[in-house]
């Protein structure tokens, strides 16, 4: 992996989020990330966290990378990447796409019948800047097999890869890409709860933020189902189910998924 070019097209929160996470990881050397990015001022001290370098253009990208990440927003792939087939189509370059919206069949409409790209289509989440990631994966792809080694050696250390099929990126979308928001408003809330009566919001946030890890992390090491998980922590009569029922009453379930009903709607 030390001798691979990462590239990014784009260079936004979730792009210098996986970028931060590959460095801290040890995946890749900052050195060895190139990116490109609409206002070069901003690019140059983004990049420079990490040892990065910034380059002009999207071009410039391509041919300096044998990874190339795009990561602009959906509505610029076709102005931004279609002119690049020729360059992305070469020998040994690479494509992750993380645009929602964006998946195989899509990029072959756009490269035409004829260019052979080699492309995996993901979402990621902003906790791979942490190594604790999810990136959903589409199943179709065009990589061969050393290529998606490769792309098991770059995301595995910062992220769970969880594939999916075609018809399922979106809602999968919601659940890793887009939840995270709704976690950080559960951590908001329980910090203005402790708050309430008398903690220190910076000591009510992370108890808080460190629960959330800990649950998540005990259920990825069991497996056990959610809702066994939660009456484990509620003795007869006590203050947990307490809280369960008013959360019940309050329509919790029903509030969650309906936040994901109106993203897929």
């Amino acid at each position: 992996m030390s001798n691979l070019t990462i590239g990014f097209i784009g260079y936004g929160n979730m792009a210098q989020a996986i970028a931060q996470g590959m460095v801290d990881a040890g995946v890749v050397a900052g050195g060895r990330i190139v990116a490109c990015a609409a206002h070069y001022d901003k690019l140059e001290r983004s990049t420079a966290r990490i040892g990065a370098r910034p380059l002009h253009d999207a071009t410039e990208v391509v041919a300096a990378a044998d990874v190339v990440i795009v990561a602009i927003k959906p509505y610029q792939i076709e102005a931004v990447v279609a002119p690049l087939r020729e360059e992305l189509a070469k020998p040994g370059k690479m494509v992750v796409s993380i645009a929602a919206g964006w998946d195989l069949e899509r990029y072959r409409a756009l490269f035409g019948a004829d260019a052979v790209v080699h492309i995996q289509c993901t979402i990621p989440n902003t906790p791979m800047a942490v190594g604790k990631g999810v990136l959903v994966t589409e199943e179709a792809n065009t990589l061969d097999e050393g290529e998606r080694k490769t792309f098991e050696n770059l995301f595995a250390p910062i992220s769970l890869i969880e594939r999916v099929d075609t018809a399922h990126m979106n809602i999968a979308m919601c659940i890793a890409g887009c939840a995270p928001a709704f976690t950080d408003m559960y951590i908001e809330a329980l910090g203005d709860a402790g708050v309430k009566y008398g903690l220190q919001r910076a000591a009510a946030y992370r108890m808080a933020a460190k629960m959330v890890e800990g649950v998540g992390a005990l259920y990825m090491a069991t497996e056990t189902h959610p809702g066994a998980m939660k009456d484990a922590v509620c003795s007869p009569g006590g203050t947990t189910i307490r809280g369960v029922a008013q959360l019940e009453k309050d329509g919790f379930r029903g509030a969650v998924i309906n936040a994901v009903d109106a993203i897929e709607a």
